[in-house]
């Protein structure tokens, strides 16, 4: 086995209340970390100076910096995977900026350090001086082009197809193991597990069957897999986007439709099913603080951006899902700008109407 792997972290359970029906859980384990459609993410690399990483050098007591840049080949290598992505039509739309503080997706490329990114909107929650992804090798190697679609795959919410659960694989764990403990992977049993060995739970997975030739799915050598028998001799997938990938991302950001107009101080009916959106327009009155949320008995992401040359750029978000309150949020708009308002549905857990309205 010498092919390099993505390497994520192990990451704490997400926390929801205790009591929660067994559907609607599965549909806040499954939304969690997707982003609301029509959200534009922009994306910045690391390439100053003072952008490292500070390690000790071993049996010596001193540091080293190693530097997140990378070359302008290897952020072409990205850019076209950002395209690739983009090609499908999808709602959600990439841009590059030059400033970390505009970026939900910081990309660095420090080596030694493997290649990794955060889960959907896992992205949030990291420092604006801290990278939501690295890329760990010389991306115009020929498995490049796959890390950094796999990599934006993680950025869009994709797990590992490879730990599906409809995959019925049977591994041969100590293979597995010492596999993945040599180079050029050198990883320890825990972080074989962590991405390898264990299994997602069903509302975690891309899609409802396994599919080998994801772009999510790992290439594995003979010798690993138990079962299915057709794979004792391996797994080997293209590493391009396949037909459930492209399904994937299209089933959770479509092409985005006009948004409706929220008029302050009515209300607008949800009539959506889990993972389905709502977009509506606010153009204000008056200038002044607002509040922006639903009602009913759902769970449900609210999310509002104001329009910046054409461009919707985040304001204020909240997700009550799990909770039993409703999204809300209060924000501060201006007279004569326009804002945009998207609400994504986890699920209805009563038997009341949704809706939702700006006052």
């Amino acid at each position: 086995m010498t092919r390099r792997y993505c390497s994520l972290p192990r990451q704490p359970a997400p926390a929801f209340a205790p009591g929660l029906a067994a559907e609607r859980l599965g549909a806040l384990v499954g939304g969690r970390p997707m982003w609301v459609n029509g959200t534009v993410l922009h994306y910045y690399f690391f390439g100053a100076d003072t952008d490292a990483s500070v390690i000790p050098v071993p049996g010596t007591g001193e540091t080293r910096r190693v530097p997140w840049a990378g070359t302008e080949d290897q952020r072409d290598v990205v850019r076209a995977c950002f395209r690739q992505w983009q090609g499908l039509g999808i709602g959600v739309t990439f841009a590059e900026v030059a400033d970390r503080c505009e970026a939900e997706l910081r990309i660095g490329f420090q080596r030694g350090d493997g290649s990794w990114s955060a889960i959907g909107r896992d992205a949030l929650s990291a420092g604006l001086g801290q990278r939501t992804m690295n890329l760990g090798w010389d991306l115009t190697e020929p498995d490049g082009h796959w890390t950094a679609l796999h990599g934006i795959g993680h950025a869009l919410g994709m797990r590992h197809e490879h730990q599906s659960p409809f995959a019925g694989v049977h591994w041969d764990d100590e293979a597995v193991y010492a596999g993945l403990a040599g180079p050029p992977n050198h990883w320890s049993r825990d972080r074989t597990d962590v991405n390898i060995l264990r299994r997602l739970d069903a509302a975690e997975t891309n899609g409802a069957v396994w599919d080998p030739q994801s772009v999510m799915q790992y290439p594995f050598g003979p010798g690993l897999i138990l079962e299915p028998e057709q794979y004792h001799g391996g797994v080997y997938p293209p590493g391009s986007l396949s037909p459930a990938d492209k399904e994937f991302a299209l089933r959770w950001y479509p092409p985005a439709a006009a948004p409706a107009p929220l008029v302050p101080f009515r209300s607008v009916p949800l009539g959506l099913g889990p993972g389905e959106q709502a977009d509506f327009t606010v153009e204000p009155p008056q200038t002044r603080v607002y509040t922006v949320g639903t009602f009913g008995e759902s769970d449900c992401v609210v999310v509002v951006f104001e329009e910046r040359d054409g461009e919707p750029r985040y304001l204020a978000g909240h997700d009550d899902g799990g909770t039993p309150h409703n999204a809300g949020i209060r924000v501060r708009l201006v007279k004569g700008r326009r804002y945009v308002v998207r609400v994504r549905l986890h699920s209805t857990w009563g038997s009341g109407e949704t809706a939702a309205m700006c006052w």
